[in-house]
């Protein structure tokens, strides 16, 4: 008998259904025909999922690996030998990617800005402008460290009319947040196995346009994360030219269906987004203050920032929940004292409330309540 799983409020890996669990109590061969063929309805469906498909131009790309994986197979193997990268920074996944360019030994300009604001667009216009010798951009559409949702689609106007390669990360946000790659002039989109899609770890993936794609030939600078010739090997016998993660995709396809079962991302975001209002406003009545203002507050993930007068401890705070049952995550931020509180995964409004009711009890046994409820009349 397994001990009953703890909830998971965190960005990943997300707490899943019992229909995905069990599509992984099978064992695929990889070179089964089987299997080959839901390798492949598995790229038809996440094409649908982001509204292309092969006939306008589009490939989806499965890659072995955490979602960082994948993000350095796009940045290793799109920007040319000679090319440089902007990578525009809001967050420590920005940062992630400044520091994947760096080690792979690709020439990078970052444009940065403070972590509780959202890109300007007519910044990155600026810096584009200045310096031709850029041929690639990347962006973070949810920044995982606080939950802000940037600006893509006018940022990739701007690179698209700039004749330039747009890369977006939409780890934590395709699959519940609508994103339009054509409208937005996305050339290449990864996310993972384990986030909206509520898969469980184990592969990532990029959404591409094919044309872009080609064009790469000859920029890789890894065999394994090879993000073409993996393509190319997909395209030519349906097969990973490296061990695949069968269970991992076994479950995924059952979590696509369940995706369009739930009205796809308008069905799933909605969703996310009770779970988001319900533990905004209960976590501001027990007197926790959000990192980020409203306006830019997604509903993928929040930060709170610690209480700063209640004599709060997270790693006490942290353990507390995680004995009953609740696991929650550290902060990302590097400018304030946060945690973080996810909001996706198979969790409902009721699971929401569930964790509120913990979260309370919790303080009351830390002897905080009267504290955080004084410092939030403040």
């Amino acid at each position: 008998m397994y001990p009953k799983d703890k909830l998971l409020f965190t960005p990943g890996p997300l707490t899943t259904s019992r229909a995905v669990k069990e599509a992984m109590l099978r064992d695929l061969g990889s070179r089964d025909g089987a299997f080959i063929d839901l390798v492949a309805g598995i790229r038809v469906k996440l094409l649908d999922v982001a509204g292309v498909s092969k006939e306008s131009g589009f490939e989806a790309v499965l890659m072995q690996g955490s979602g960082t994986f994948v993000i350095e197979s796009v940045i290793g193997s799109t920007v040319p030998r000679d090319g440089k990268l902007l990578v525009i920074v809001n967050g420590a996944y920005g940062e992630r990617m400044v520091k994947i360019a760096s080690v792979l030994g690709i020439e990078t300009s970052v444009l940065k800005v403070p972590e509780n604001r959202k890109p300007d667009p007519r910044d990155v216009e600026a810096v584009l402008l200045k310096d031709a010798s850029i041929t690639n951009v990347a962006i973070v559409h949810c920044e995982t460290a606080t939950g802000m949702i940037c600006p893509i689609g006018q940022v990739g106007q701007i690179v698209k009319s700039l004749n330039r390669i747009y890369f977006v990360d939409a780890m934590s946000s395709f699959g519940a947040v609508p994103i339009s790659m054509d409208e937005a002039g996305i050339d290449f989109l990864v996310s993972s196995a384990n986030k909206c899609i509520e898969g469980v770890p184990g592969f990532a993936f990029a959404l591409v346009r094919r044309d872009a794609l080609v064009a790469t030939e000859g920029s890789a600078r890894s065999l394994s994360l090879d993000l073409l010739g993996q393509w190319k090997g997909l395209e030519r016998d349906g097969q990973f030219r490296f061990t695949p993660p069968t269970h991992a995709l076994l479950a995924f396809d059952q979590a696509l269906d369940d995706l369009v079962g739930e009205g796809g991302v308008s069905g799933r975001g909605a969703r996310y987004q009770r779970n988001c209002e319900v533990l905004v406003h209960g976590m501001q009545a027990l007197g926790f203050k959000p990192y980020l203002n409203r306006e830019d507050q997604g509903y993928i993930i929040t930060s709170f920032l610690y209480p700063s007068n209640a004599g709060f401890d997270f790693g006490e705070f942290y353990h507390r929940l995680s004995d009953k049952g609740m696991l929650i995550y550290p902060g990302k931020v590097s400018d304030a004292d946060c945690f973080r509180i996810g909001s996706i995964g198979h969790l409902m409004e009721q699971d929401m409330r569930d964790l509120l009711a913990v979260v309370k009890e919790v303080l009351e046994e830390m002897g905080l309540v009267d504290r955080l409820r004084a410092g939030a009349r403040r």
